[in-house]
């Protein structure tokens, strides 16, 4: 079990156990916190609930030399390990000479109907579910609980003493364990939850239990109409990701299709709207279709978590990507259409596509783009260029920019951005992309040439 916050400079100042318990109360168990340091020169409780509880302890006492004796024995350390169960809290607390008493405190545990009104008002909002699983006690929930009749913090004459000592009240030795145990209460709430009856573990799975049959009672049966969105109250990011633990369960991952789904029929007996391309409608559906089941193949593929997302395409991108997928026989209207949008002809709308067939988006960059490289990266690319060949079989290349091309001949070499070569060849009077790109420049000139 976590040991919850650490405050006030307890850090590895206790640590804890969980054994099982045949005590009432269901899900009962008992936690064992290792004795705090000395608390010199500070107070026992900073939250609201740890002083709730003091208050509770010095309202109670009817001598406040016992109160004070109490205060002295937890300031200097003389309080053992604490062990927390349902009803009760005990430590042996030694006095100054030594002697050691068995200390008990008992708190009356919480009945089944008042668990039922308590854990109800726990899942009726995220936030209260979030403030215990942060070690915050919600003021709100402890308010409502007690207007229905819960009271979860002691009151006046709840605690009760019992100690080795035969004292018939509160001792010194009680007092310093009801003050020690102001400390744990600050670093956990779950410490007085079980002190009421309920241990962590069993707080939670009921949680969840409520939690999820909340949900499906709220979803909507058969063919009921949908419910109107209501104003949701907020909720701090770090409060709904605290909840995480005890949501019900995601759904299960779908099962990915064998292929895209076929999107309807647009060819029917009644005319399209006026301005309305059906064919085009029907074009960009089926390329919608195919995108998201190539989308969810990535997201399915193994490995796909720690993977970086592509960067999304640009309009003129996602147009060339369209008319890829549009294959060899989409409708010529829309292939118009498409090169009439990235103003290109029909013919550069064949080489647009050619390119982002062989390399995608660094493929089309490369037809489109003529730049200069830096003097680092054009010093490279002549240094892989003269490694290419041997001395006696290198081509006479002219460069221009970034592009290389062979005297007389119809082959030109292509240096994409990321150092990579691209074999060009000369077809019906364009530089037209002749295979995939290559580390190598001798590998790609002899694509260009088409050798390889």
């Amino acid at each position: 079990m976590s040991g919850g916050h650490e405050r006030d400079g307890l850090r590895g100042g206790y640590e804890e156990r969980d054994e099982s318990y045949d005590g009432p109360g269901q899900g009962a168990e008992e936690r064992t916190f290792a004795a705090l340091p000395p608390a010199h020169g500070r107070g026992f409780a900073v939250t609201w609930w740890g002083q709730a509880w003091l208050k509770a302890l010095e309202d109670t006492a009817l001598e406040t030399a016992q109160l004070k004796a109490g205060r002295r024995l937890a300031r200097s350390g003389a309080v053992g390990a604490v062990s927390v169960r349902p009803g009760r809290i005990t430590a042996v607390v030694n006095d100054r000479d030594g002697t050691g008493h068995r200390s008990d405190v008992l708190l009356q545990q919480l009945s089944a109907d008042e668990w039922d009104t308590f854990l109800d008002m726990a899942v009726e909002r995220a936030g209260h579910i979030a403030a215990l699983l942060d070690r915050e006690m919600p003021p709100h929930l402890v308010e409502d609980a007690a207007a229905a009749g819960v009271e979860l913090l002691p009151g006046i004459g709840d605690l009760e003493p019992q100690c080795t000592c035969d004292a018939w009240d509160h001792c010194g030795h009680t007092a310093a364990l009801s003050y020690q145990l102001a400390r744990l209460l600050d670093q956990d709430p779950f410490v007085l939850l079980l002190l009421r009856g309920r241990g962590e573990r069993a707080l939670l799975d009921e949680l969840q239990v409520r939690s999820v049959a909340r949900a499906a009672q709220d979803e909507p049966e058969g063919e009921a109409a949908p419910r109107q969105p209501e104003a949701a109250e907020g909720v701090p990011a770090e409060e709904a990701y605290a909840t995480g633990g005890i949501l019900p369960p995601l759904p299960p991952l779908p099962v990915l299709p064998e292929a895209p789904g076929t999107p309807p029929s647009l060819d029917t007996e009644k005319a399209p709207a006026p301005g309305v391309d059906a064919s085009a409608v029907e074009f960009l559906a089926v390329a919608a279709a195919a995108e998201a089941h190539r989308t969810l193949t990535e997201a399915l593929a193994p490995g796909h978590g720690p993977t970086a997302p592509e960067a999304p395409p640009t309009t003129a991108e996602d147009a060339v990507r369209l008319a890829v997928d549009a294959g060899p026989d989409a409708d010529l209207r829309v292939l118009a259409r498409i090169a009439e949008g990235t103003e290109r002809d029909t013919e550069g709308l064949r080489l647009a596509v050619r390119a982002w067939q062989l390399g995608g988006a660094a493929g089309l960059a490369v037809l489109e783009e003529e730049w200069t490289p830096q003097a680092e990266s054009a010093a490279r690319a002549r240094a892989a260029l003269e490694t290419a060949w041997d001395e006696d079989e290198r081509p006479a290349l002219r460069a221009t920019r970034n592009r290389w091309t062979a005297p007389g001949a119809r082959t030109q070499l292509r240096l994409g951005r990321d150092g990579r070569w691209w074999p060009y060849r000369k077809e019906r009077g364009r530089w037209t992309p002749a295979g995939p790109a290559a580390h190598d420049p001798a590998t790609a000139l002899a694509a260009a040439a088409g050798e390889a």
